[in-house]
């Protein structure tokens, strides 16, 4: 009997170390893939941005969204150049500097995705982005997850289609709410923008789980200039994140 229970506890050990071996190799397979995609996934724009004159072209970026791309920070003031799509340009024309990169807002202040899935084919396909990056999560709140879904997918559909490297990027952070609960519409939507970027194996900027991990060792106060729009130092924090797209990875890593 006592050999029995034994033998039972043992296989339940060795049950519970290979579960836990397992989850560690899955963590570690996600975060490869994770890591994979933000370095290869604009591989073909790279290849544009490296190229010298006379036979290098220009790229354009286009940051479609609401009023925190568009540059809004408080009362109304609206501070352009220091917005993350204008910082992004800086970072990616400084290195590589033979490029020709265009930076173009079709983001408007208070418009959800629903507005901007409606006027996408005309205002936005228009100017022929190579990149296309999506940040709507903010004012999706008013519409839901449902309705943002719907318009989200269609965007990102069109864009594929039209043959555009796709980037989503999850909200910046908004003082009302609590950045650390899973609970919150925010984390919510959050959520579910992390899943279409799985679905359609698209980019991703998480701005709102970088936002969280920074909460944890710094108020977030003082990266915003009202509770919903980030101010300078936020936009240099999102424009950061997105750069790690564009850098050449190989290199780096010879360094």
């Amino acid at each position: 009997m006592i050999f029995y229970l034994k033998r039972i506890n043992i296989l339940f050990a060795l049950s519970f170390l290979l579960s836990i071996n397992f989850a560690c190799a899955q963590q570690k397979i996600n975060t490869s893939l994770k890591q994979d995609i933000s370095e290869t996934y604009l591989d073909s724009i790279k290849v544009k941005l490296k190229k010298k004159w006379p036979n290098n072209e220009f790229v354009n970026l286009v940051f479609h969204g609401h009023s925190v791309p568009t540059g809004y920070t408080t009362k109304g003031v609206v501070d352009r150049l220091q917005a993350y799509p204008f910082r992004t340009l800086k970072k990616v024309n400084d290195y590589y500097p033979y490029s020709v990169v265009n930076t173009i807002t079709t983001s408007i202040g208070g418009e959800q995705s629903e507005q901007g899935a409606k006027r996408f084919k005309t205002e936005v396909l228009n100017y022929k982005p190579d990149v296309l990056f999506i940040d709507y999560a903010l004012n999706d709140r008013g519409i839901g997850l449902e309705r943002a879904k719907i318009a989200w997918e269609q965007m990102i559909q069109e864009a594929l289609a039209y043959g555009t490297k796709v980037v989503l990027l999850t909200p910046t952070p908004d003082l009302r709410e609590d950045i650390s609960s899973e609970d919150t519409t925010l984390a919510k939507h959050s959520a579910q923008i992390r899943d279409l970027a799985k679905k359609y194996n698209v980019g991703l900027i998480d701005s709102y789980l970088l936002f969280r991990e920074l909460a944890k060792t710094e108020p977030l106060v003082g990266y915003m200039s009202q509770n919903n729009h980030i101010n300078q130092k936020g936009h240099q924090f999102v424009a950061d994140a997105i750069f790690e797209y564009f850098k050449n990875q190989q290199n780096n890593k010879n360094k």
